[in-house]
């Protein structure tokens, strides 16, 4: 483990929490070197609470804030012994009061581990059952269809030989997608997968089925992805958001890299009031839809987790991060009664990124024509809007993520380049 803080610089492998200078701190943020974490940092750290942060080895953007009194980096790999030790010497070393995490990967430790945890300091998170439901799209879904709500079209697959029956069912193209997202069997995170063809459909089951679970194969929609991000506790809903996302990175449906806040739809507002009521899903849920051709809107899952998207909120005026720690350290929670609709904002380099896949994929269902793709990224250059990392009052960050992003882009490639040479003249 690797300590840092704005006054000391420290290595302590294996070494004893008590022999380590004690600095109190009020939170702990889990995976830093996540959009959403360094959201976290900067909401908490700007009401006069003092923040550490924790996350394995590489370039981490929150640990560079203003606000982040100190980091803690773990050498080994995430939902792993060695990182529970490290949060255990990190929980002692700080004598913090509440853990934030915003990964799948942290999310599942700290549920296997919520007990053991729970003696030493306040989770903000939901309590079981409600999260186990909330992270299985089919219980989710369940649920939904239960209360009325629009769910696509599915059909639960758990090998190749269900493929040809579920295709005939829902037809193609389809759209493939672990029940979990987390994987314990395979230890990492799987993504949903679009199939056009049987072939295709096969080769997305072999991968996500051998991956450590059951797959759901639901109708494509191609309408509008709208989300609602909302506080709820006790029974009560304490803030309410919505946006759309006009681009998402995988282009597919993956997180969103340029959205909008909007107004609540009355639509998908009051059903995933519904969902989260049902669920008694307390904490922060981002619930996310999908609309089809004619705007009818369709479940596609909830995230009981600070998303990627959540700063937009946050500048628009609904501090979620704030509210979570309030609810996990049992402070009065704020009743949130509006915000600002209309604001938009980029995350740049998943919208580069966005755009090169769409010109990749130019012709599958949902991609636009590689001209309007490339048109649309350049408006957005020109439209007035706020950029992810980007905080005049705490610029290091941006620049530690635009370094590490430039870094990596030109190793790439070279890397390919190299790559073709070798070829050539072997």
């Amino acid at each position: 483990m690797v300590i840092h803080s704005r006054e000391k610089t420290l290595s302590a492998q294996k070494s004893s929490p008590e022999s380590l200078p004690v600095k109190k701190c009020d939170a702990l943020v889990l995976d830093a070197r996540l959009r959403q974490s360094l959201v976290t940092v900067r909401s908490l750290g700007r009401r006069g609470l003092r923040v550490a942060a924790l996350d394995t080895p590489g370039s981490v953007p929150a640990f560079s804030s203003r606000w982040c009194q100190q980091h803690f980096v773990c050498q080994g790999g995430e939902a792993t012994d060695e990182y529970l030790d490290t949060l255990e010497q990190a929980i002692e070393h700080t004598g913090v009061t509440v853990l934030i995490a915003s990964s799948d990967s942290t999310i599942a430790l700290l549920r296997m581990h919520r007990e053991q945890l729970k003696q030493h300091i306040h989770l903000a998170l939901a309590e079981e059952p409600a999260l186990g439901i909330a992270v299985n799209k089919e219980q989710t879904l369940a649920i939904a269809g239960q209360l009325g709500l629009g769910i696509p079209r599915g059909v639960l697959v758990k090998s190749e030989s269900d493929v040809a029956p579920a295709l005939q069912e829902i037809g193609l193209p389809v759209v493939i997608k672990p029940v979990e997202s987390w994987l314990w069997g395979s230890g990492r995170r799987v993504a949903s997968l679009l199939a056009t063809t049987k072939e295709e459909a096969l080769r997305a089951t072999e991968h996500l089925t051998g991956s450590g679970g059951p797959v759901l194969f639901q109708q494509f929609l191609s309408g509008r992805r709208e989300a609602i991000h909302l506080f709820y506790a006790g029974g009560e809903v304490y803030a309410r958001f919505a946006q759309w996302a006009k681009r998402t990175d995988p282009p597919l449906g993956g997180t969103s890299v340029l959205r909008q806040g909007i107004a609540i739809p009355p639509d998908i507002g009051m059903q995933a009031e519904q969902l989260v009521r049902a669920i008694d899903l307390e904490g922060y849920a981002e619930v996310e839809f999908r609309r089809d051709d004619k705007g009818v809107p369709y479940l596609m899952e909830i995230n009981p987790r600070l998303s990627a998207s959540v700063e937009i909120a946050v500048r628009s005026g609904v501090d979620f991060p704030l509210l979570l720690y309030q609810w996990a350290s049992g402070q009065r929670i704020d009743k949130v009664e509006g915000y600002r609709p209309g604001r938009w904002m980029r995350y740049l380099r998943g919208d580069l990124m966005s755009t090169i896949a769409s010109l990749q994929q130019h012709g599958r269902p949902g991609i636009p024509h590689p001209a309007r793709a490339l048109l649309d990224f350049c408006i957005s250059c020109i439209v007035p809007m706020s950029y992810d990392y980007i905080d005049w009052k705490d610029p290091i960050p941006a620049f530690v993520a635009t370094t590490a992003f430039s870094s990596q882009w030109i190793g790439s490639a070279i890397t390919k380049r190299l790559s073709r040479l070798r070829r050539k003249f072997s």
